[in-house]
């Protein structure tokens, strides 16, 4: 067995997220403690208790959902004795799980990580005024096919594919006309659902280029180390090693498109069978069946999780 483990991005928060594992493993509540610590603020009491409407805040989601997934992580290698350079071919993540997946393997130390991704949230939420973007899935649509709804609808605005998160599921995102009219050229194209995403911003197009701006001038600095694991990059769907690669491919990523289905691809045709998705939710796992149908998903979020994975080693 095979095994890459993959990291969720935004969207898989929710109201209580980290809090059983905090109150199972003393690991879990020190990795909580370090990252309210970095951030100067009490990001789990928000995680564990709310209220919804601050948690999903683009600057709050972010650094969230990569403490539960590192909590997890640290609980899987300090009670489990799981080692990465070991029981991993792969890391991955998910647009920001690509930042809890550095972390994981040591590219970036904690710290470092939740204070870049609270300035990559910041960032993504104020490159566009609310209301000025949006993004919409294409259910049903694969990505050629999402190209040509963007080419007929983008009609001199920006608009772009977002997110080719597995087949028959590509995210389009940039002005918001641009993308209602993509909405409607789906339905005549004979794409099987369009639906408008409640998000807060048009992530992963152009439009999100200042946030590349301040994600390079916060990167330029920050001591990226070799991670112990390749990590498969959104940007190019192939692993990465060298810091100064990887720093160029994280400003990259805020307006490149995520190319989940390819780095699943990438991660199979070398041999994995099996993702192991650490932190909230199990969005990575669901689509880990879509894209190629001989993969298994695991899902590690909470102490029964733990338990159960575990045995799998």
């Amino acid at each position: 067995m095979a095994r890459a483990f993959v990291f969720p991005g935004q969207g898989s928060q929710a109201v209580g997220m980290g809090r059983e594992l905090a109150e199972a493993f003393a690991e879990a509540r020190y990795l909580f403690e370090e990252v309210d610590e970095a951030l100067r603020a009490r990001l789990s009491r928000l995680m564990f208790e709310g209220p919804e409407s601050e948690l999903t805040l683009t600057e709050n989601a972010q650094p969230a959902l990569m403490a539960v997934s590192l909590a997890a992580l640290r609980v899987l290698e300090r009670d489990g004795g799981v080692d990465l350079a070991r029981h991993a071919a792969f890391v991955a993540g998910h647009s920001l799980g690509e930042y809890s997946a550095l972390a994981a393997v040591g590219a970036l130390d904690v710290a470092t990580t939740a204070r870049l991704l609270r300035t990559r949230g910041r960032a993504m939420q104020e490159a566009v005024p609310v209301g000025a973007g949006a993004m919409a899935a294409l259910l049903g649509a694969d990505l050629e096919g999402a190209r040509f709804v963007v080419e007929e609808a983008a009609q001199g605005e920006v608009l772009a594919c977002a997110n080719d998160n597995a087949p028959g599921q590509v995210v389009v995102s940039g002005a918001r006309a641009a993308v209602e009219r993509a909405v409607a050229a789906a339905a005549r194209r004979g794409i099987r659902r369009a639906v408008m995403l409640p998000v807060s911003a048009p992530f992963h197009c152009p439009l999100m280029a200042p946030a590349a701006d301040v994600m390079a001038e916060a990167l330029a600095n920050v001591e990226i180390r070799v991670p112990r694991v390749p990590v498969v990059a959104n940007a190019s769907a192939e692993p990465a090693l060298v810091p100064e690669t990887i720093r160029r491919l994280l400003v990259e990523q805020v307006t490149a498109m995520v190319r989940w289905r390819e780095s699943v691809l990438h991660m199979k045709a070398c041999g994995v069978d099996t993702l192991v998705e650490v932190g909230a939710g199990r969005v990575l796992t669901g689509l880990a069946r879509r894209i190629d149908g001989e993969m298994t998903g695991i899902a590690v979020e909470k102490p029964a999780d733990v338990e159960a994975f575990l045995k799998t080693i």
